[in-house]
């Protein structure tokens, strides 16, 4: 795990400030830091609607709504887990909001009573990108994203 990376993220939390400035600094940290990954945000869990509204992010234009049924994104849902797609090409119900995107880590984020109220979603130029110190870096960041949407 990048350890000192995880401190940048840490120092980065203003409790003064509103969530949405931290997870917007958290978000551009994260995208500067890796320079294989095109695209990363926060989409936003409706369960009664049963989809995802497009959150903050850093990258190109993104879908804005992904319904629990579909894609990576979905799949993370239904799954209640992390999911790691080594080529999204190979998938058949992957949503394509950047051809360019080659792989992706969807990590759900869940409130204090466990029920997930938003997935961290990171897109890759590069196939099979996420190795297990990535993932267990991106787990690290997500609980502060967490710890944000409460």
């Amino acid at each position: 795990m990048k350890t000192l990376f995880i401190s940048q993220a840490n120092a980065l939390i203003d409790d003064t400030l509103p969530s949405i400035s931290n997870i917007s600094n958290l978000l551009s940290l994260c995208f500067y830091e890796y320079e294989a990954i095109n695209w990363i945000g926060l989409y936003i869990c409706d369960s009664k609607k049963q989809e995802c509204t497009l959150g903050p992010f850093q990258g190109k234009v993104a879908c804005t709504r992904i319904p629990y049924s579909k894609g990576v994104i979905g799949k993370a849902i239904r799954d209640s887990k992390t999911t790691i797609v080594n080529n999204v090409h190979a998938i058949k119900d992957h949503i394509a909001c950047d051809s360019q995107t080659n792989s992706e880590l969807v990590i759900p984020l869940y409130n204090k009573k466990k029920e997930i109220i938003a997935v961290l979603d990171i897109d890759s130029l590069l196939i099979d990108y996420f190795d297990d110190d990535t993932v267990e870096t991106f787990a690290s960041i997500a609980s502060l994203f967490e710890t944000l949407l409460v």
